[in-house]
């Protein structure tokens, strides 16, 4: 992919490049946590956005998308989101640097990858991830790498119109391979987990329905957990948000809240403690431990927080009864995407061919498989 990319970079723009790359990321379990200050247990994998990328002598951006076979172009004076979505990834991060340094050069990127994309992977947090990453680097601005994770994550909001949280452009920077990352979303502390499982593998199933975090409901579930927290904070003048509570206190104030807002709320709280217990799990090498907590994760997505679709519910009811699997749940934003998997080194191949036929037979569409490892975060990329 690397010499493809930088052939589609010589086609459309002149020097050399410099080639940076960024991963997607898993997340184990800790769904819908992060805007809720909770803690979520990511870990970056071997799927990777890539850019080409180098300064040009004047103030002008331009970017091509290999994936789309477009082109976009601006300069530093006129940086705005565009209607045509896919630009606004970079132009959002080139916002946030141009307010702390409006005297840089323009640039010319070129970007490619193998993320599937509106697979719940995080590509778009990918894409920013590479692109900051990538700037900071040829301009040697010298951001750290929380700043830029909170670069990704305020580009995302103004530009792409997704209240995401900070999971995902931590996990691309910060991914360490054969770790996942637990993240207090609220302190940004972290700590690395090992995440090996031995005679286990990670496998995801694409469920070949695409998400769009910006026009689903996730804001409206954003916005649903800043409700119950508004009412919360009437009784408990100590609650900043819901990782502040816990299930007895959210059953003191329920006659005050609509049930879809307490449900939501119990969702949250309950996950916000799945995830510890999940990192006790891993460390004891337990899958089993493991697995049961991602079923749970599933049911509560699907009923309490109701982010799942009947495509994705089916997966993993198709998961759940097969020999080998420890555990299975939709992830990413929802309406769409993977299901992650835990399945035995031996059952991975007859899991993925017997979804493929029954999910064919049920929805008249192909699921695909496919095996993912961890990875490091964002790096320049030698050629």
């Amino acid at each position: 992919m690397i010499k493809q990319l930088i052939e589609k970079y010589y086609l459309h723009f002149e020097g050399q490049p410099y080639v940076f790359r960024a991963p997607g990321r898993v997340n184990i379990i800790g769904e819908h946590t992060d805007y809720n200050d909770g803690f979520v247990l990511p870990a970056a994998i071997d799927k990777y956005i890539y850019v080409a990328i180098n300064k040009r002598a004047d103030r002008k951006i331009h970017l091509f998308a290999a994936d789309y076979n477009a082109s976009y172009e601006t300069d530093w004076s006129h940086i705005e989101p565009t209607t045509l979505h896919w630009p606004n990834y970079i132009l959002g991060i080139a916002a946030q640097l141009y307010r702390k340094n409006n005297h840089l050069s323009g640039f010319n990127i070129c970007i490619d990858g193998n993320i599937p994309i509106g697979a719940g992977l995080s590509s778009s947090a990918a894409l920013g991830s590479a692109a900051i990453f990538a700037l900071n680097a040829i301009f040697e601005t010298g951001f750290s790498l929380m700043e830029m994770a909170l670069m990704v994550q305020q580009a995302e909001h103004e530009y792409a119109g997704v209240k995401c949280g900070i999971m995902d452009p931590f996990a691309s920077l910060f991914g360490k391979k054969d770790q996942a990352i637990k993240l207090d979303c609220r302190s940004l502390q972290y700590a690395y987990i090992p995440i090996a499982m031995p005679g286990y593998q990670w496998l995801l199933i694409n469920s070949n329905v695409k998400h769009k975090l910006a026009s689903s409901a996730y804001n409206e579930r954003r916005r649903q957990c800043e409700e119950a927290v508004i009412i919360l904070q009437k009784r408990f003048n100590q609650v900043k948000s819901l990782r502040d509570v816990n299930l007895h206190q959210l059953d003191q104030v329920a006659h005050e809240m609509e049930t879809t807002v307490y449900l939501r709320s119990k969702y949250i709280i309950e996950e916000i403690h799945r995830v510890s217990e999940a990192c006790v799990q891993l460390a004891a090498g337990n899958a089993a431990g493991v697995g049961a907590l991602m079923f749970e994760t599933h049911s509560g997505l699907s009923k309490d927080y109701e982010v799942s679709c009947i495509e994705l519910d089916f997966l993993v009811d198709e998961a759940r009864y097969f020999p080998g699997v420890a555990g299975s749940r939709m992830m990413g934003g929802g309406f769409g995407g993977c299901t992650l998997n835990l399945v035995k080194d031996e059952q991975v191949a007859a899991l993925e061919a017997h979804v493929k036929g029954s999910y064919q037979a049920a929805f008249g569409k192909e699921a695909y498989g496919y095996l993912v490892e961890t990875s490091d975060g964002a790096a320049a990329v030698p050629f």
